[in-house]
């Protein structure tokens, strides 16, 4: 009888391809055809095979169309499309540059002459070529600094560069880059200093605050797009007190730019990372609560590390010179290739934006020093992240949104290969057992794991950690990490291993990842990390704000997390 059933119900099913695929109704109909054959209530009816049939169509008529998994619920707050773009340029070029280039200083007086500021060979081409060819997606100009000096010809000073010699009193920085930017598809920002040495109405609130907005304005509606506004709360010991008016600032600047993010110790859009290094805390929300912040007074710990219960996004960004001072000198020499790395890994790779200072000499140009740095540092990049281990990797996880149907491709582990954050790998509903295995089918040997999520669904992660197989055929702890936001970036000493895990431990809501990279640095790894070779001992090592416990046993090394 059983033959005869499934002989019959084989030609029904075919039947039926306008309503459903062939292989979905078969392999469904006849996994339901073998349990209905040994339930003892529709046993009875089965010796009638075209009503026990007509019973199974009726029951499965639900499966006539078949819908995708929805995207599972964004965790507040998100970012906003402003702070998305941002998020995704990563690095920017910052370009201080006025009359401190060519007075030897870097916090001018406001007192110095115009006549100074004559860069002869002023070309702001190269300046947006530099930060193209090496990987920077912005440029921001120091547009006037706190000596109150203007790099183009506002009309409501005469401390700018119509009253210098450059380009016969007729030229403009900020135009000359805005042009340069345009055509290069390169982003452009600006900074205004909100401390003024020079103008007579600075500490004079109403007046002071007027002539600002007025400034604002003019760089706001002269220049094309303008996609970041930078902010700073400093001022030195001593000066005049002034309140700034920074609510009205802000909602003029989105009010004239609305595709521009405001950069401030605070915000509103992207926070300091709280010091001038270039590094960014280990643990890192992009999650904060501007409540908690003031412009010149936030903590430097809690503008580090954000906030895992903020109410706000507000992600930050990492500023720091390439050389010791911001403004260029001529006895000053770069940091290293090596020496920026360190600091992508310390700031990218820990959810920040880097600004790297690059400042342009007094011939107007970026010097060919810094220029060879910015190559070598390219070159650096390329060599690790051009090559992602986990690509030949067979990529499974403990459990997918949706299951393992057709229509539910969007959520597989096999998503983390795919560059950007736009498409992700998502676990089931209400697990808290969230794995996701690669299988390299060989042994390969790695230092570096890269991590992102996709942050437009909220930051969710709070604690994962990695897991290897070692020469014991056992699951060993590589490291732990906090936070991953955007990208984050973690090395550790060299491991050789067929099998790794990622390991989930904590989230604030499924945790969604976007992209998984394994990789080898043959650079950092060995310049940093040193340990004990001698027999049964061990020794503590602090890497990427991570303590890694090096031990050799029995000539054979295991890396650990404490």
């Amino acid at each position: 009888m059983t033959s005869e059933i499934r002989t019959s119900y084989s030609f029904i099913g075919q039947s039926h391809n306008k309503q459903l695929t062939e292989a979905t109704t078969m392999e469904v109909l006849l996994n339901e055809l073998d349990h209905h054959l040994h339930n003892p209530i529709t046993r009875s009816i089965s010796n009638n095979p075209l009503i026990f049939i007509i019973v199974l169509l009726l029951s499965h008529s639900t499966l006539t169309t078949s819908f995708p998994t929805p995207s599972p619920i964004p965790i507040l707050p998100l970012p906003s499309s402003q702070q998305l773009s941002w998020q995704l340029s990563e690095m920017a070029l910052f370009l201080h540059f006025g009359t401190n280039t060519f007075t030897d200083s870097e916090w001018g007086t406001g007192h110095a002459d115009p006549s100074v500021f004559n860069p002869t060979g002023l070309n702001a081409t190269q300046w947006v070529a530099v930060a193209k060819e090496n990987g920077f997606s912005r440029v921001i100009l120091t547009a006037k600094h706190h000596d109150g000096f203007c790099l183009w010809p506002s009309d409501y000073t005469d401390y700018s560069v119509k009253s210098s010699p450059w380009r016969g009193g007729k030229g403009d920085v900020v135009g000359e880059l805005a042009k340069a930017a345009q055509e290069a598809e390169i982003q452009l920002g600006l900074y205004l200093s909100p401390w003024d040495r020079h103008e007579p109405t600075y500490g004079k609130t109403l007046e002071y605050n007027e002539y600002y907005m007025a400034q604002m304005t003019e760089l706001l509606t002269r220049y094309g797009n303008v996609k970041e506004v930078w902010l700073d709360g400093a001022k030195g010991e001593g000066e005049k007190d002034m309140e700034y008016f920074f609510e009205n600032w802000f909602s003029l600047i989105h009010q004239l730019q609305p595709s521009s993010v405001i950069f401030s110790d605070a915000g509103p859009d992207v926070r300091w990372s709280g010091d001038e290094e270039g590094f960014s805390g280990t643990t890192c929300w992009s999650l904060f609560n501007r409540s908690n912040a003031a412009i010149g007074g936030t903590d430097t710990k809690y503008s580090q590390g954000g906030d895992p219960l903020g109410h706000d996004w507000v992600p930050p960004e990492c500023d720091v010179s390439i050389r010791p001072g911001w403004f260029w000198h001529e006895s000053e020499l770069p940091k290293s290739a090596t020496n920026l790395l360190e600091l992508y890994y310390n700031s990218v790779g820990r959810n920040c934006l880097l600004l790297l200072n690059v400042p342009p000499n007094s011939s107007g140009l970026i010097s060919e020093q810094d220029i060879k740095v910015l190559q070598e540092f390219s070159n650096l990049r390329a060599s690790i992240f051009s090559q992602n281990l986990a690509k030949s990797a067979i990529v499974t996880a403990s459990t997918t949104r949706g299951g393992s149907g057709s229509n539910n491709t969007q959520f597989n582990s096999n998503s983390i290969l795919e560059e950007g954050i736009f498409t992700y790998w998502a676990p089931k509903k209400n697990q808290t057992h969230w794995i996701i295995y690669l299988d390299f089918q060989e042994s390969v040997s790695f230092n570096v794991i890269q991590i992102q999520e996709p942050i437009q669904m909220g930051q969710r992660i709070v604690k994962f950690h990695v897991d290897v197989v070692n020469e014991d055929g056992e699951w060993q702890e590589v490291l732990t990490g906090s936070t991953v936001g955007y990208r984050r970036i973690l090395r550790f000493p060299n491991v050789k291993t067929q099998r790794l895990r990622l390991v989930i431990d904590k989230s604030r809501a499924e945790p969604l990842v976007a992209y998984f990279g394994v990789y080898v640095d043959t650079v950092s790894i060995l310049g940093n990390i040193k340990s004990n070779t001698t027999s049964n001992s061990s020794s503590v090592i602090n890497f990427n704000g991570s303590q890694i416990l090096h031990q050799i046993v029995n000539n054979r090394t295991r890396v650990s997390s404490i």
